[in-house]
């Protein structure tokens, strides 16, 4: 495992890590930024210098790396380009207004919005087949590739819905419920094995849930998804499945809303949010909060970012002025039912 630790006494907006090795893909960010916001840095830390730059005509709200490309998401546009130098710029693909950059790169798959509010497109790397995916109603909020490139699993701006399609047929596998009510989704994140997928939102729960998978027939998926799959109709429901039913037998009733059938989390657990005001860009009590972060994807102090470390604990991370990490596990007490605690925390920010 390669670690670091660069301080550049000045301020980054993005930061990309290729996995677990020397290079990071910066942009500067904050009232003192390092690097302008319309330029993207490949930093190799063990030369300690940059590698690579890419320059844009506007800001850049992230980018994604692999071992062979580099995708930039910009406002309106998604750039790929190969890892090399000098970098070949390879592709570029237009999308809706994409504030929080909304980007997956995967070794053969690349993921982002689509040109309509709601759709997100899927660009096969090896041959560039694009594939568009109507997966909401309203403007997408979050997006996550499994690391084995399978699923895509996604969440709009309402949050109620957490939507799971297959990358290889771009066929919804599932519909997953985080709750009733409207919430802000902060981060959607997939186990290393592709099973489980955690989620967190402006509520401060996390939401672990099975991730049914296109290999994996046996998982659970949402009976309104089963009664519409024809080719998974001889599956059998899974014990999993019963349990997350929140509403039990009602679950079973004709006619019912479907919410009382909806895939609900098998795991939650509090974590903090701290009291900064989350906004989504262009919201009418913007004035209200204090003055938007330059740089920054959404501009204002990311919350709830998960990062699994294995496939039995994660992290949730906040940034802003009580900055801090927190880990949870994921067990299973005697009665076979599953839990998720939080292990333990720390500020890394300090407070005030």
């Amino acid at each position: 495992m390669y670690s670091l630790r660069i301080d550049f006494n000045a301020g980054i907006g993005v930061v990309e890590m290729l996995g677990q090795t020397n290079y990071l893909a910066l942009v500067g960010g904050g009232k003192q930024p390092k690097f302008p916001q319309n330029k993207v840095v490949i930093w190799d830390d063990r030369k300690q210098k940059v590698v690579i730059t890419l320059e844009f005509r506007t800001q850049v709200h992230r980018v994604r790396l692999s071992r062979t490309r580099i995708a930039v998401a910009l406002q309106n546009s998604i750039h790929l380009f190969a890892f090399s130098s000098p970098p070949e710029k390879l592709s570029v693909f237009e999308t809706a207004d994409n504030f929080f950059g909304l980007c997956c790169l995967g070794s053969r798959i690349l993921a982002f919005p689509g040109r309509t509010p709601g759709q997100v497109q899927i660009v096969e790397i090896g041959n560039g087949n694009v594939s568009i995916i109507p997966a909401h109603g309203a403007s997408l909020r979050a997006l996550a590739l499994s690391p084995d490139g399978e699923v895509l699993a996604t969440a709009s701006e309402t949050g109620t819905l957490i939507r799971v399609f297959s990358t290889s047929n771009c066929a919804r596998i599932a519909e997953l419920r985080r709750g009733v009510d409207h919430a802000i989704i902060f981060s959607l994140a997939i186990s290393p094995s592709s099973t489980l997928l955690a989620v967190t939102s402006d509520k401060s729960t996390l939401h672990i849930f099975d991730l049914p998978h296109p290999l994996h027939s046996s998982r659970p998926q949402s009976s309104s998804n089963q009664q519409s799959n024809a080719t998974n109709s001889s599956v059998p429901e899974s014990e999993d499945e019963s349990s997350n039913q929140k509403w039990g037998i009602l679950g079973k009733i004709p006619l019912l809303p479907r919410v009382f059938s909806d895939i609900y989390s098998f795991a939650s657990a509090h974590f903090e949010i701290g009291d900064e005001i989350q906004l989504a860009p262009g919201s009418a009590n913007a004035g209200s909060a204090r003055a938007p972060i330059p740089g920054i994807p959404g501009r204002r102090p990311p919350k709830g970012i998960i990062g699994w470390t294995n496939n039995e604990s994660l992290l949730v991370i906040g940034a802003g002025r009580d900055g801090r990490w927190e880990r949870f596990v994921l067990g299973e007490a005697g009665d076979g039912k599953r839990y998720c605690v939080r292990d333990g925390w720390r500020r890394y920010l300090g407070g005030g």
